[in-house]
């Protein structure tokens, strides 16, 4: 058995790129699980390479072994698990001191080898903070980049230069601190432009009264910090006192101040009523494409928005939000207060965020999923914003282009699915069957393009009232009628890709009925999939089970529905059982292949897939109830003396449905064309019982 590739040291990480001599340690899913059972048990990243020697997924982990383990044991339902023993080659792990040093570790993975199904945030160089060291003997506010440990103030972050800049010229233009260098202001012999147009005091060259400067300072902090009611009273008692002093240049500078507070404010969105600086994070997804948007809010009031968008994720939405994070925080100057966020992270992400994020605030920095208050509306207004920049920046074109493209490649179609039809059959106890047909043309509903069809049944004997429970041969006869319109009719040409609702019995049938009209599949016809929705099996009475079964003792007696032990059993034990079920991901059966195509969680192709299908389904279901409706008002009418086809045809016609007919009064009803007096009391009188 391999030995496992794993090594002690905080920092250490797994060999850049692809070894020379690298080899796949493991070719199928029995060698995996080897590997996986040799993982250390404690905190650490792992590093899963595909079987080219490639990283392809980095994560991290409290329990390394049992992480990794969730990926194999059909308790991961994410759509790209399955696809993992195909996959991967080998599985590497590093075992850390602690889940921050994990966390931290898995960042550094991340950003250098950029594997395939992990969140990559771009080098950002829009990160700019304002720093202002208040010790310096004259200080200045200045744009930078990064953070120092320096003990000095650091305001932001800004998500543009044009935004930070806006806020030093107001700083400059109404608070008047010096802008030059420590190295002018030491060996200026004349003062400058800045002076002269009143915009800095020159204390490079003039004696300048340093508790006057010191207060400016300490005005510019609470005006960056966004405590603006705090400034707003200070300087209107600086004002007022300047007033009585009879030092109206004094008051005049602070009343600028004032205006110049208050013009910034009319600017800035109100959005909380809280005092701390919060990040509120919002998530907005399509499939494989992921919208996030970090609100940056500073005692209630927004101060900015930064927004990313990240394609190709197949992870489940908690670890997509997880990677972003870490990501995201590894770049940002500066850590809140507090963190909101739409929804929560696993334990073992959560809480070593919050350390790392409270070790570089300075205190604690909890990560909150807000249900309700202020808190909750601030990140709905997030996830608006999330969801309006995904309908924003996105191109439609694109991302449906490139759907398709991996549509065709995962199903193996024999052509560009640019336009495809998706069918369903609804109804109740098998009345009012009905069928629907939905069409997408290039990853888009077209909608002038759907389809209803009335299921008739062999002979036509459902269009007299007999039901049919059979969802196999509805299909069968819808499908049967579309072909032959597509051979007999050239607007109803045949698609690039048809799609049924169901398993693998139903796209048998489909077949055989396209072989009976001599329609091919593939190239030279029309490809077809079916597609079966997620499941979850509980344990079956296989022959394991019932041997388990003896030996718990549980007989079956011949009173006993068969296999009614065993399913007693089963619901008994459920709670104690260490496996609750096997998760059967939404599957795609393809002619000729034996096993179905499980697509991964959150791509793009899947997400295309799924709302084709709930559109027959919902198409199906509005077309069912208004045939039901229909049905019932006519089987009431149906009983009523005198009411003939054409009678009953104008009454549907005049008032639209039974509810309106059963409220309706005797001289209402002789309005419609056919109903005399007596048949209008006979109406009422049948009705109203």
């Amino acid at each position: 058995m391999a030995k496992p590739r794993s090594r002690r040291v905080p920092v250490a990480e797994p060999d850049e790129g692809i070894p020379a001599d690298w080899k796949p340690r493991a070719r199928n899913r029995e060698q995996l699980l080897e590997l996986v059972e040799l993982l250390p048990n404690e905190p650490g990243v792992y590093v899963m390479r595909d079987r080219k020697g490639r990283i392809v997924y980095v994560g991290k982990a409290r329990r390394l072994r049992a992480r990794v383990r969730q990926y194999f044991n059909g308790h991961d339902n994410r759509l790209f698990v399955p696809a993992l023993s195909k996959l991967l080659g080998d599985i590497e792990s590093v075992v850390t001191s602690n889940d921050k040093e994990a966390m931290l570790l898995e960042n550094n993975l991340i950003k250098r080898h950029q594997p395939r199904f992990n969140v990559k945030l771009r080098d950002d160089k829009q990160y700019l903070v304002l720093r202002l060291d208040t010790r310096a003997a004259w200080p200045k506010l200045e744009v930078v980049r990064n953070i120092a440990q320096d003990g000095a103030q650091y305001h932001g972050p800004y998500h543009s230069a044009s935004s930070a800049r806006h806020t030093l010229r107001v700083v400059n233009r109404h608070f008047k601190l010096r802008t030059c260098s420590d190295f002018v202001l030491q060996h200026r012999k004349r003062a400058c432009l800045q002076y002269q147009i009143d915009r800095c005091p020159a204390p490079c060259v003039y004696d300048v009264d340093a508790q006057l400067y010191a207060d400016q300072v300490r005005d510019v902090g609470l005006f960056l910090a966004g405590r603006h009611s705090e400034l707003v009273s200070g300087l209107e008692q600086r004002m007022q006192a300047a007033a009585d002093a009879l030092e109206f240049e004094k008051a005049a500078r602070a009343r600028d101040q004032l205006r110049a507070i208050e013009t910034t404010l009319q600017r800035q969105d109100v959005v909380g009523t809280g005092e701390l600086d919060q990040d509120v994070v919002g998530v907005y997804r399509e499939g494989g494409n992921v919208e996030f948007v970090v609100m940056h809010v500073r005692q209630g009031k927004l101060m900015g928005t930064q927004r990313f968008s990240e394609k190709g994720m197949e992870l489940p939405d908690a670890e997509v939000l997880s990677s972003f994070l870490s990501a995201y925080y590894d770049e940002a100057p500066l850590a809140p207060d507090e963190l909101l966020l739409p929804f929560a992270l696993a334990e073992d992400d959560a809480e070593p965020l919050a350390e790392w994020l409270s070790e570089r605030r300075g205190k604690k920095v909890p990560v909150k999923v807000p249900v309700r208050g202020d808190r909750k509306k601030l990140v709905l207004l997030a996830e608006r914003n999330a969801a309006s920049n995904f309908a924003t920046r996105r191109s439609k074109r694109d991302d449906g282009e490139a759907a398709l493209l991996a549509l065709r490649k995962r199903l193996r179609l024999s052509r560009l699915p640019r336009r495809m039809e998706c069918y369903d059959v609804s109804h109740i106890q098998g009345s009012d069957p009905v069928a629907s047909m939905v069409v997408f043309v290039d990853g888009e509903p077209d909608k002038s393009s759907y389809r209803q069809f009335k299921i008739k049944g062999s002979g036509g004997e459902l269009s007299q009232g007999h039901r049919q429970n059979d969802d196999f041969a509805s299909m069968q006869e819808v499908l049967e009628r579309r072909l032959r319109r597509a051979l007999e009719h050239d607007d109803w040409a045949l698609p690039d890709l048809m799609v049924i609702d169901g398993g693998k019995g139903q796209l048998n049938r489909v077949i055989a009925a396209m072989q009976d009209l001599g329609i091919a599949l593939g190239d030279e016809g029309v490809d077809l999939v079916s597609l079966a929705k997620e499941r979850r099996f509980a344990v079956t009475a296989s022959k394991q089970g019932l041997e388990r079964l003896r030996e718990q003792g549980v007989a079956e007696t011949p009173e006993a529905t068969p296999g009614q032990a065993l399913a007693d059993y089963v619901v008994q034990t459920a709670d104690d059982a260490d496996d609750p079920g096997e998760v059967r991901p939404e599957r795609v059966f393809v002619p000729g292949a034996r096993d179905a195509i499980a697509l991964p969680h959150g791509s793009s192709e899947l997400y295309l897939m799924t709302r084709l299908r709930d559109e027959a389904h919902r198409f199906a279901i509005t077309h069912h109830r208004k045939r039901r409706g229909k049905s019932s008002l006519v089987s009431v009418l149906d009983g009523i003396p005198g009411i003939g086809p054409a009678t009953k045809r104008a009454l549907i016609k005049h008032f639209g449905s039974v509810k309106a007919i059963k409220a309706a009064s005797v001289e209402q009803l002789c309005e419609v064309k056919g109903v005399g007096g007596k048949l209008a009391e006979a109406i009422v009188g049948a009705l109203s019982g």
